[in-house]
């Protein structure tokens, strides 16, 4: 009964948010200081510049943490609520940052891309984002358009024309080394129809708007702080962190006992 409840609530609080969105949306729309479309261009974020100049770093730190990619979560472990966009292990996870809160072990496994990270103006989620090949994420919208998305290219099949992104009606192919912001409240799909897999870090920072845009999606951060939304992924994401980071030490005490075990 208890649980059947809590559902209800769940259910409850998803349909009066998306309501309260709507109504914040055209708001936070007006209040931008660098436009309201799709996809906005990078010249209005100059912190940018520092992940495509040192993204061949960011690469060989994923290259090290992809050596466990069986640990690294599939996303709708970490968050529930992704469930119909996430399915099997087609979409792994390896998250830095979630709503602000820095995963202190897992950013031990990428030094230089969390010390970028943390230059960025308000920061409030990052991960390195695998999607296996052949696989679909269908269309869905993000919750708040007071925050935008920044995908840099990493790990991309040869055919990267066959691997992409659709926002509303453009189409944002990946390239390694490049970078690019959207707005993710407008519909948006992938999909990667080759058969490599394709690697991105990810990161969603706080939409440059006036004064009181700043203000109200400030504290509607803080509202969502205080939902399942946020909570359930947060719990996940202390276990899963620690899971993870179990594999790496039992993989590396095994590596320590082969070579001591063959004089290396």
């Amino acid at each position: 009964m208890s649980e059947r409840l809590k559902q209800q609530r769940r259910r409850y609080v998803k349909r009066a948010g998306k309501t309260f969105m709507r109504l914040l949306t055209d708001f936070f729309g007006r209040q931008s200081v660098v436009g309201d479309t799709p996809v906005l261009d990078t010249k209005h974020f100059p912190f940018l510049a520092s992940f495509s100049e040192n993204w061949t770093t960011i690469r060989a730190e994923i290259d090290e943490i992809l050596k466990h990619r069986e640990a690294v979560p599939a996303f709708q472990e970490v968050s529930p609520d992704q469930k119909r966009i996430a399915k099997g292990t087609n979409w792994r996870t390896f998250i830095l940052f979630g709503f602000g809160e820095k995963l202190q072990k897992n950013c031990s496994k990428a030094p230089v891309t969390t010390a970028l990270l943390e230059q960025i103006p308000n920061l409030q989620t990052a991960w390195f984002s695998i999607l296996a090949p052949g696989y679909h994420i269908p269309a869905h919208r993000g919750v708040s358009k007071g925050i935008l998305r920044a995908h840099l290219g990493l790990i991309v099949p040869k055919d990267a024309a066959r691997c992409r992104l659709r926002v509303d009606d453009q189409i944002c192919i990946w390239r390694e080394g490049e970078i690019f912001v959207f707005d993710d409240t407008f519909e948006h799909e992938v999909w990667n129809d080759t058969e490599e897999e394709r690697v991105i870090l990810l990161f969603d920072f706080d939409r440059p708007m006036h004064f009181w845009g700043r203000a109200v999606n400030a504290s509607f951060v803080k509202l969502l702080k205080l939902t399942a939304y946020y909570q359930e992924p947060r719990k996940k994401m202390q276990s899963l962190e620690d899971r993870f980071e179990a594999v790496t030490r039992r993989a590396d005490a095994n590596l320590e006992r082969l070579g001591d075990e063959t004089g290396g």
